[in-house]
């Protein structure tokens, strides 16, 4: 996949159960693949976050307009108090998202970059990320094409005390952070820990 999106909908109190069914027809009414529907459950809460990825730029950008202009954005108009849609494509060594069963408990963690901080960072991770996925499967990590310079990764673990042991774990083996990568990150950065919804392909 050339282009990935993750859509941000934000939302009435309890709507994400009730909203995904109409997101998952949505995005079955478009261009690209739905990879992942996830509700927040830490950071920033009553918020669904949505993951499609796109064969070309030419799919992702009429996907894009098709959302831009629908009167009811991913069936959810009832319950949708704001809308965010971000466009990456991902660190051109790693393979597509690899839909399947890899949680619950997916961490999404976006990071601001420094000016000219995207090659450096590409690099740093091209060398750490293997021995890290040694120690836990990476679904994704994207850099943003619209907006502020910033890369996104995504997470699954088996659960929030199992993240934190494997984090402990990897940087006490001296396999992560990679080497050089924090140079090039400001201190803009937050997290969140979300779960996939009963019909999400990532679970």
């Amino acid at each position: 996949m050339q282009r990935y999106e993750i859509a941000t909908l934000s939302t009435t109190m309890g709507a994400a159960g009730k909203a995904a069914p109409a997101i998952e027809a949505f995005a079955s009414e478009g261009k690209g693949r739905l990879l992942g529907i996830f509700f927040a459950d830490i950071g920033a809460l009553n918020r669904v976050l949505v993951l499609r990825g796109f064969d070309t730029p030419a799919d992702y950008d009429a996907e894009r307009d098709r959302t831009l202009r629908a009167s009811n954005p991913f069936g959810s108009a009832e319950w949708l108090t704001a809308l965010s849609l971000e466009g990456y494509e991902p660190f051109p060594f790693l393979p597509p998202v690899e839909t399947g069963t890899f949680g619950p408990a997916y961490e999404f963690r976006t990071y601001i970059l420094k000016t000219g901080g995207l090659e450096p960072t590409i690099r740093a991770w091209e060398a750490a990320v293997p021995p890290r996925s040694e120690l836990s499967k990476l679904t994704i990590c994207l850099y943003g094409i619209d907006g502020r310079p910033r890369m996104t990764h995504i997470w699954p673990y088996a659960s929030v005390n199992d993240r934190g042991q494997i984090r402990a774990d990897s940087v006490a083996k001296g396999i992560w952070p990679p080497k050089g990568g924090p140079d090039w990150l400001t201190t803009d950065m937050h997290s969140t820990i979300a779960y996939p919804t009963a019909n999400s392909p990532l679970k």
